[in-house]
Protein backbone atom coordinates (compact mmCIF):
# COMPACT_ATOMS: atom_id res chain seq x y z
CA UNK A 1 0.00 0.00 0.00
CA UNK A 2 1.72 3.42 -1.03
CA UNK A 3 0.30 6.75 -0.59
CA UNK A 4 0.29 9.69 -3.23
CA UNK A 5 1.39 13.04 -1.67
CA UNK A 6 -0.77 16.11 -2.52
CA UNK A 7 0.02 20.27 -1.82
CA UNK A 8 -1.33 21.23 1.61
CA UNK A 9 -4.96 21.45 1.69
CA UNK A 10 -7.98 21.21 3.38
CA UNK A 11 -8.70 17.31 3.65
CA UNK A 12 -9.97 16.35 6.45
CA UNK A 13 -13.31 14.73 6.03
CA UNK A 14 -16.28 13.71 6.61
CA UNK A 15 -17.22 17.28 8.18
CA UNK A 16 -20.33 18.35 9.24
CA UNK A 17 -22.65 20.06 6.37
CA UNK A 18 -25.02 22.75 8.50
CA UNK A 19 -27.33 25.32 8.29
CA UNK A 20 -26.27 28.24 10.51
CA UNK A 21 -29.03 30.90 10.89
CA UNK A 22 -28.16 34.21 11.74
CA UNK A 23 -30.26 37.69 12.11
CA UNK A 24 -33.17 38.26 14.06
CA UNK A 25 -37.07 36.86 13.43
CA UNK A 26 -37.92 40.12 11.06
CA UNK A 27 -34.69 39.93 9.12
CA UNK A 28 -32.61 36.61 9.01
CA UNK A 29 -30.19 34.76 6.17
CA UNK A 30 -29.15 31.02 6.44
CA UNK A 31 -25.27 30.21 5.25
CA UNK A 32 -24.56 26.92 4.80
CA UNK A 33 -21.00 25.79 6.78
CA UNK A 34 -18.83 22.69 6.71
CA UNK A 35 -15.88 24.33 8.53
CA UNK A 36 -17.50 24.26 12.06
CA UNK A 37 -16.70 22.06 14.91
CA UNK A 38 -16.78 21.43 19.09
CA UNK A 39 -13.63 23.22 20.83
CA UNK A 40 -14.34 22.65 24.42
CA UNK A 41 -16.88 20.99 26.73
CA UNK A 42 -16.91 22.92 29.84
CA UNK A 43 -17.55 25.59 28.94
CA UNK A 44 -19.50 23.66 26.02
CA UNK A 45 -17.59 26.59 22.88
CA UNK A 46 -17.91 25.88 19.03
CA UNK A 47 -16.50 27.34 15.85
CA UNK A 48 -17.56 28.62 12.33
CA UNK A 49 -15.48 29.34 9.71
CA UNK A 50 -16.59 32.07 7.06
CA UNK A 51 -15.05 34.08 4.10
CA UNK A 52 -15.79 38.24 5.03
CA UNK A 53 -17.05 38.31 1.54
CA UNK A 54 -20.09 35.84 2.36
CA UNK A 55 -23.40 37.89 3.22
CA UNK A 56 -23.99 36.33 6.75
CA UNK A 57 -20.63 37.37 7.80
CA UNK A 58 -21.33 41.07 8.36
CA UNK A 59 -24.74 40.23 10.24
CA UNK A 60 -23.04 37.66 12.04
CA UNK A 61 -20.01 39.88 13.13
CA UNK A 62 -22.31 43.03 13.80
CA UNK A 63 -25.07 40.77 15.86
CA UNK A 64 -22.04 38.47 17.70
CA UNK A 65 -24.62 35.24 17.44
CA UNK A 66 -25.79 32.57 15.50
CA UNK A 67 -27.89 29.55 15.50
CA UNK A 68 -26.14 26.58 14.43
CA UNK A 69 -28.75 23.89 12.63
CA UNK A 70 -27.58 20.16 12.42
CA UNK A 71 -28.65 18.92 8.35
CA UNK A 72 -30.47 15.79 7.41
CA UNK A 73 -31.36 14.09 4.37
CA UNK A 74 -34.69 15.73 4.51
CA UNK A 75 -32.87 18.89 4.40
CA UNK A 76 -29.91 18.21 2.14
CA UNK A 77 -31.87 20.13 -0.95
CA UNK A 78 -31.94 23.05 1.17
CA UNK A 79 -28.30 23.12 2.62
CA UNK A 80 -26.78 22.73 -0.87
CA UNK A 81 -29.24 25.62 -1.72
CA UNK A 82 -28.45 28.30 1.12
CA UNK A 83 -24.69 27.54 0.11
CA UNK A 84 -24.66 28.58 -3.57
CA UNK A 85 -27.31 31.11 -3.34
CA UNK A 86 -26.65 34.37 -1.40
CA UNK A 87 -29.18 35.98 1.06
CA UNK A 88 -28.36 39.37 -0.25
CA UNK A 89 -31.08 38.10 -3.25
CA UNK A 90 -33.03 35.63 -2.11
CA UNK A 91 -35.16 34.99 1.21
CA UNK A 92 -33.98 31.53 2.08
CA UNK A 93 -35.97 30.75 4.37
CA UNK A 94 -39.09 31.35 2.64
CA UNK A 95 -37.47 29.79 -1.12
CA UNK A 96 -36.85 26.91 1.30
CA UNK A 97 -40.06 26.57 2.98
CA UNK A 98 -38.27 26.69 6.01
CA UNK A 99 -39.51 27.82 9.86
CA UNK A 100 -38.16 30.11 11.63
CA UNK A 101 -37.99 28.92 15.31
CA UNK A 102 -37.86 31.74 18.62
CA UNK A 103 -34.81 31.19 20.47
CA UNK A 104 -34.55 31.65 24.34
CA UNK A 105 -31.15 33.13 24.54
CA UNK A 106 -30.32 34.44 20.63
CA UNK A 107 -32.33 36.78 18.32
CA UNK A 108 -31.37 34.98 15.50
CA UNK A 109 -33.92 32.35 14.57
CA UNK A 110 -33.49 28.35 14.73
CA UNK A 111 -34.57 26.24 11.51
CA UNK A 112 -37.56 24.76 13.31
CA UNK A 113 -36.96 21.39 10.22
CA UNK A 114 -33.55 20.76 11.92
CA UNK A 115 -32.96 17.83 14.04
CA UNK A 116 -31.12 19.80 16.41
CA UNK A 117 -30.14 23.69 16.47
CA UNK A 118 -27.95 25.19 18.86
CA UNK A 119 -27.67 28.50 19.48
CA UNK A 120 -24.40 30.41 19.89
CA UNK A 121 -22.94 33.66 21.42
CA UNK A 122 -19.86 35.53 19.84
CA UNK A 123 -17.23 35.37 22.15
CA UNK A 124 -13.88 36.06 19.48
CA UNK A 125 -13.27 36.20 15.61
CA UNK A 126 -10.18 34.81 14.48
CA UNK A 127 -8.88 36.39 11.00
CA UNK A 128 -7.37 33.54 9.84
CA UNK A 129 -6.62 34.03 5.83
CA UNK A 130 -9.65 32.89 3.34
CA UNK A 131 -12.13 32.40 6.31
CA UNK A 132 -12.85 33.85 9.99
CA UNK A 133 -13.25 31.97 12.25
CA UNK A 134 -16.05 32.84 15.00
CA UNK A 135 -15.49 31.04 18.37
CA UNK A 136 -18.63 30.78 20.09
CA UNK A 137 -20.22 30.25 23.71
CA UNK A 138 -23.15 27.17 23.43
CA UNK A 139 -26.02 29.06 25.01
CA UNK A 140 -28.50 26.43 24.37
CA UNK A 141 -29.00 22.79 22.78
CA UNK A 142 -32.49 22.40 21.30
CA UNK A 143 -33.17 18.75 19.78
CA UNK A 144 -36.56 17.50 18.38
CA UNK A 145 -38.56 15.58 20.57
CA UNK A 146 -39.35 12.74 17.86
CA UNK A 147 -35.33 11.78 18.27
CA UNK A 148 -35.36 11.82 21.73
CA UNK A 149 -35.52 7.95 23.08
CA UNK A 150 -37.63 6.79 26.36
CA UNK A 151 -34.60 6.98 28.39
CA UNK A 152 -34.24 10.80 27.53
CA UNK A 153 -30.72 10.68 25.16
CA UNK A 154 -30.97 11.68 21.73
CA UNK A 155 -30.83 9.38 19.39
CA UNK A 156 -28.54 9.94 16.22
CA UNK A 157 -29.30 6.92 14.59
CA UNK A 158 -33.22 8.39 13.30
CA UNK A 159 -31.89 11.61 12.39
CA UNK A 160 -30.27 10.80 9.08
CA UNK A 161 -27.44 13.25 9.56
CA UNK A 162 -25.56 14.36 6.13
CA UNK A 163 -21.71 15.13 6.01
CA UNK A 164 -19.66 16.52 3.37
CA UNK A 165 -16.96 15.45 2.50
CA UNK A 166 -15.07 16.28 -0.87
CA UNK A 167 -17.78 17.92 -2.69
CA UNK A 168 -20.08 15.90 -2.02
CA UNK A 169 -23.18 14.95 0.23
CA UNK A 170 -23.33 11.60 2.02
CA UNK A 171 -25.62 10.28 4.89
CA UNK A 172 -24.10 9.16 7.46
CA UNK A 173 -24.25 5.13 8.37
CA UNK A 174 -25.01 3.15 11.18
CA UNK A 175 -23.49 2.63 14.52
CA UNK A 176 -20.38 0.69 14.89
CA UNK A 177 -19.28 1.05 18.77
CA UNK A 178 -19.42 3.55 21.18
CA UNK A 179 -16.66 4.93 23.25
CA UNK A 180 -15.20 2.64 25.12
CA UNK A 181 -15.87 -0.64 23.48
CA UNK A 182 -12.29 -1.33 22.89
CA UNK A 183 -11.02 -1.46 26.30
CA UNK A 184 -14.75 -3.09 28.18
CA UNK A 185 -14.01 -6.39 29.87
CA UNK A 186 -15.97 -8.98 28.60
CA UNK A 187 -18.36 -11.01 30.27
Amino acid sequence: MSKVCWKPGTFIYPIPAVMVSCGDMKQSNIITVAWTGILNTNPAKVYIAIKPTRYSYNIIKSKREFVINLTNKALAFATDWCGVKTGAKVDKFKEMHLTKEKCEFVKAPAIKESPVSIECKVEKILEMGSHHVFIANVMSINADEKYIDKKGAFDISKCELIAYANGGYYMLGKKIGKFGYSVKKKK
